[in-house]
């Protein structure tokens, strides 16, 4: 269970969850017909040696890691990949990676000159991510600055003082960030991004609205298989305390909103998901099709 002001390393609480989607993005690069490219993530699973997600990775077929969630991870991980090619298309050089977990788009993505990258997470997360890409000698495609601070804390300080400007433009991601805040963060977490984007900045969110219970992870177990992270109860990380809806935050904050479907992203992807069970309850089916994938402009 969280506590206010907890911490935590790649191998427990949060920073497991981050460990079990670099595992599902390896798989997923590994697939004959993948929906991305993500090399680093398998270093990153080896180094921490964490037994459930080294036998996923080992044995594919383990753990129901060929099922819904693995395809999920990939589809929002190309999702992200296009937003910030989107957004340098048009000009963007600042991109901030919230939480950021084992995300090495800094490394895999063909950013263009002068792009600066700026990755937030807790600092034990980042050490660990640090050594492993340093013992490989991985080498950025941009200028990838690491800020070790909690996003409940006052991340905007270490965020200018690292570089950033807020008089440029900014490309924003909060990806399988939102749950794991509590409300009042949540909603600060918003307010700061409005109030250090320029005209013309953007984000993208990934929002699965909020609701999901014990019950709704139970149903998922009993229809998809095992839980991909193991004995890990993601629902016990996660808040569900009052906070805003986010799409229609940034809509009345002067941001235009689109929401896309994972589903239709799927299909987009050329892996439409079309082996979902027939007996699915209607209450998991509605969970399931509420999900949506944000993406935001701030009006120029």
């Amino acid at each position: 269970m969280r506590t206010d002001g907890d911490s935590w390393d790649i191998v427990t609480s949060v920073g497991l969850t981050a460990l079990g989607v670099a595992t599902f993005r390896a798989l997923e690069t590994l697939d004959p017909e993948p929906m991305i490219h993500d090399d680093f993530a398998a270093w990153f699973v080896e180094a921490a040696g964490e037994p459930h997600f080294q036998q996923i990775l080992g044995e594919p077929a383990s753990a129901g890691s060929g099922g819904l969630f693995g395809r999920f991870m990939g589809v929002r991980t190309r999702f992200f990949d296009e937003f910030f090619a989107a957004a340098w298309q048009q000009g963007v050089r600042q991109a901030v990676i919230l939480a950021s977990g084992l995300d090495a788009r800094a490394y895999r993505l063909d950013w263009p000159a002068g792009m600066v990258v700026y990755e937030i997470d807790q600092p034990r997360v980042l050490e660990f991510k640090d050594g492993v890409l340093a013992e490989h000698g991985a080498v950025a495609t941009a200028d990838r600055r690491a800020l070790a601070v909690d996003l409940r804390d006052d991340w905007p300080a270490a965020l200018t003082t690292a570089g950033f400007d807020p008089g440029r433009p900014a490309a924003w991601s909060a990806e399988g960030l939102l749950p794991f805040l509590p409300g009042s963060a949540h909603d600060a977490l918003f307010e700061r991004i409005d109030g250090l984007s320029e005209p013309g900045s953007c984000m993208a969110a990934d929002d699965f609205g909020r609701g999901m219970d014990q019950r709704h992870f139970d149903m998922e177990e009993k229809f998809f298989g095992p839980n991909p992270f193991g004995n890990l109860n993601v629902h016990d990380l996660w808040y569900d305390d009052a906070r805003a809806e986010p799409g229609d935050w940034l809509s009345r904050h002067d941001w235009s909103v689109h929401r896309v479907s994972p589903f239709d992203l799927a299909a987009t992807y050329g892996r439409p998901i079309t082996d979902l069970p027939s007996d699915l309850p209607a209450e998991l089916l509605d969970r399931l099709q509420q999900a949506a994938y944000i993406s935001a402009e701030k009006h120029r």
